[in-house]
């Protein structure tokens, strides 16, 4: 790839990226690349919000049933995404949540009680970590020394005396992307388990979870899989029966929707629900899930790296520090400059209505129904910024 044109094999039908366009009425507003922030959300959103409404005015409780009909189906979606078995998924408010969940499910004793992470992880992580201390967890974060992850360092801290792994899949600072199938095969020679924080990722880089053969991945909806407030949790199969989250609720019972006392635990990934759902998250991002299920990881990968490519040769040739790690296998779906005084670039960005974030670096991040010209546009903003 040359960086300056996906070629025709790899562009996107212009007829169907303009319908796909058509459905994001945030992209009318200006240049939107801050996806890895908060995706666009899909003009139909609207008819489920406006369904769901004509359901509370005329309120039944049998609605309820059609409403887990709805939860089941974004968690099937979102497994089909990621390669996995219909019921490995289940979905709740937020990764926190549903991380607790799978860190309540095991026994800190020594000597296997570490729980290593690394400093490009995002707080959840080590905050969750630190909160188990009480109950005997050993938090380990490996330092990356930079945007990168030190693999090495990472990987000589996993050993026999540790129990998870818990890194993300790319950093949310710089969009680096972790190699997982070395990481999974050093964590499974001396027994431990890897957690994968794919937030930054799904959606926008392909993940297959089952040829990975990855124990546990956690994410959500508002970002690249153009959704709002949900999260999800998906366990491999083989692992569910022996694991048993003490931070749960009713839903996780094997007797829920019978309300009667359960006896045991629900089938699959449900035994990691939680208590009464909030049904309208996954109803309205199963919309923005459809629309990029239509369109296939696998071209919006390669969508995404033409666009990701654009920036980085438009900062290489105005002078602009990159961050994030220039090779196509490396970076996830943004990335990162370092500019002098970068909030308030990207605040005098979105007075022109050119849309980005800061976190401690300018993080540029554009979708599947983003442009080239988009981007064109966005770094000749940038450059009169900067003066360049």
């Amino acid at each position: 790839m040359n960086g300056t044109d996906p070629g025709p094999a790899q562009r996107l039908d212009a007829a169907a990226h303009a319908a796909l366009r058509a459905e994001f009425p945030l992209l009318d507003t200006g240049v939107y690349l801050n996806n890895n922030s908060t995706g666009a959300v899909p003009r139909g959103a609207e008819r489920v919000l406006a369904d769901y409404w004509q359901t509370l005015r005329g309120w039944r409780d049998d609605v309820w049933q059609g409403w887990h009909v709805g939860l089941d189906r974004y968690a099937d979606s979102v497994a089909a995404l990621l390669g996995a078995p219909p019921g490995s998924v289940v979905t709740d408010a937020n990764l926190s949540t549903l991380l607790t969940r799978v860190a309540s499910c095991f026994d800190y004793r020594p000597p296997r009680d570490r729980i290593v992470t690394t400093d490009l992880e995002f707080p959840t992580v080590p905050f969750i970590g630190t909160a188990f201390r009480r109950y005997g967890a050993r938090l380990d974060v490996v330092g990356a020394g930079g945007p990168r992850f030190d693999e090495d360092a990472l990987e000589a801290r996993v050993d026999e005396r540790t129990l998870l792994v818990c890194v993300p899949h790319a950093s949310f600072t710089s969009g680096a992307t972790i190699d997982l199938p070395r990481l999974i095969t050093r964590a499974h020679d001396v027994g431990a388990l890897v957690v994968v924080d794919a937030f930054q990722t799904v959606g926008v880089v392909p993940l297959d979870v089952t040829a990975l053969g990855v124990d546990v991945v956690l994410g959500g909806a508002h970002k690249w899989l153009c959704g709002v407030g949900t999260a999800f949790l998906y366990v491999r199969p083989d692992l569910v029966e022996g694991m048993e989250p003490a931070a749960t609720g009713w839903q996780a019972g094997d007797r829920a929707l019978t309300f009667q006392p359960s006896t045991g635990w629900a089938d699959g990934a449900q035994r990691f629900a939680g208590g009464t759902p909030y049904p309208l998250t996954s109803l309205v991002s199963q919309v923005g899930l459809d629309l990029l299920a239509g369109v296939g990881i696998e071209t919006i990968r390669r969508h995404s790296l033409a666009l990701t490519q654009r920036v980085l040769d438009r900062a290489a040739a105005a002078g602009i520090e990159v961050v994030s790690p220039t090779e196509p296998h490396r970076r996830g779906g943004v990335v990162c400059l370092d500019v002098a005084d970068g909030e308030a670039v990207k605040r005098r960005l979105a007075e022109r209505n050119m849309i980005c974030s800061w976190r401690g670096w300018l993080r540029v991040a554009p979708h599947v129904y983003n442009t080239l010209d988009e981007v064109d546009a966005f770094m000749d903003a940038l450059e009169k910024e900067l003066g360049r």
